[in-house]
């Protein structure tokens, strides 16, 4: 059965959200989503489209605009675009019911629009744009939109066609695709190919899409493994996963980790608190969700890479919560493996063998009693700061010098939420 997807962007979401806020026209006001308590070295994380005309790209450094550009410098309110952004989903569920939804990040989501170009009598394009009018009626945000036979075909209609019709909406199929973007470059325009990616197919010869139709296979599967299939896949224009089979996924191993960019350079002993800080915040997360795990993993990232990321990973014998369990195997990771005197700027965390809680069990050497009762009062400061807020209750190394947890309890996706 042919099948017709519909992929719809939020246009510069954040930025529009912001100037939706304060009754501005985004296409005509220059602003930039960026948290200036950061430094002029922070990321903005989104710019409006007249800062675009102006020059200015998304992801772009404070300090990379012309001073000569006059703007608005709006905090990042997290909370306020989900807010936004669930709003969006519901106006979808008007059109498409959730199990052809599949939503792909917080401005952008996939549908399954088969059935229902019948049951309204409609053209996929005549979906679209009343699904788009629905948005910028109600919210007053601008979206674009992506049409294919497949996923990955819709994906790239969004991504590179619909930036040049008038309509905002480009359609492909596998024919078209061949005819209009075999050639197209560059390729880091495509869904998945970033610039690594780039660079081992430019060693290899091939500049575009075509070119990787008329490579051999094996050669391609020798240098990318099982990833060769995808970019041959899509090469050809083809995408065989469907809405259904994403949604029908369940992974066999679940691991779950958490990391943060340093505010600043930070030195041995304060990114050792850090590392303390985040395992609490981890182990905590892992009660209130009810799993547990035996698998530890730590990475830490070096300033200005002056160093090569060191760290390491534990198999433990028992599978748990407990933070204080986990502590002191993350230090000794931390204690063995990070280099002393070099300043320190990212660090993750991460837990695998994932399990609900009901797998808990203990080797032989451990006392049972001492780690229920420290599961214990972690359900109590789960309980506190769900009803009483994140920083409610602190731990006395949260008010030290360098701690980040306060100020982490306060973000959302490691931004600003208010």
């Amino acid at each position: 059965m042919n099948r017709t997807y519909l992929c719809i962007d939020l246009k510069t979401f954040y930025a529009s959200v912001e100037c939706v806020e304060r009754g501005l026209n985004p296409f005509t006001t220059p602003l930039v989503v960026a948290d200036p308590t950061r430094g002029n070295g922070t990321i903005c994380l989104a710019v409006s489209p007249r800062m675009k005309e102006l020059g200015v790209h998304n992801r772009c450094r404070i300090f990379e605009i012309p001073s000569t550009i006059k703007y608005i410098k709006a905090m990042p309110r997290m909370n306020l675009y989900i807010k936004y952004s669930a709003n969006i989903y519901a106006i979808y569920l008007k059109y498409i019911a959730k199990e052809d939804i599949h939503v792909y990040s917080i401005d952008e989501a996939f549908m399954d629009v088969t059935k229902y170009l019948k049951m309204y009598n409609m053209t996929a394009e005549e979906l679209a744009k009343k699904i788009m009018k629905d948005i910028y009626d109600t919210y007053g945000i601008t979206a674009t939109a992506g049409i294919g036979t497949n996923l990955y075909l819709c994906k790239v209609a969004l991504d590179i066609t619909a930036k040049h019709v008038a309509s905002h909406i480009g359609v492909l199929d596998e024919e078209k695709y061949k005819e209009t973007l075999w050639h197209h470059t560059p390729l880091t325009d495509f869904w998945q190919i970033g610039r690594g990616i780039v660079k081992r197919l430019d060693r290899m010869g091939i500049r575009d899409m075509e070119g990787i139709t008329k490579t051999d296979p094996k050669l391609l599967y020798r240098e990318f493994g099982i990833n060769a299939e995808f970019l041959i896949d899509h090469a050809w224009g083809k995408e065989p996963t469907t809405i259904a089979q994403i949604k029908a996924y369940k992974s066999q191993n679940k691991s779950i980790s958490s990391g943060q960019v340093l505010f600043e350079d930070y030195t041995w002993e304060k990114a050792r608190l850090v590392v303390k800080e985040m395992v609490e915040l981890a182990c905590l997360d892992l009660t209130d969700k009810h799993l547990v795990a035996s698998d530890i993993s730590l990475s830490i990232g070096y300033s200005k890479d002056l160093h090569k990321p060191t760290g390491g990973s534990l198999h433990l014998t028992n599978i748990t919560n407990s933070y204080e369990y986990f502590l002191p195997y993350f230090l000794t990771i931390f204690d063995n493996t990070t280099i002393l005197n070099t300043p320190i700027r990212r660090i993750n965390i991460g837990f695998g063998n994932v399990k609900d809680e009901i797998y808990e069990q203990y080797d032989l050497f451990t006392d049972p009693t001492k780690i229920k009762k420290d599961e214990k009062l972690q359900k109590t400061l789960v309980e506190i700061k769900a009803k009483y807020g994140k920083n409610s209750v602190l731990r006395g190394m949260n008010l030290l010098e360098g701690a980040t947890t306060p100020k982490r309890n306060k973000l959302v996706g490691g931004h600003n939420g208010d």
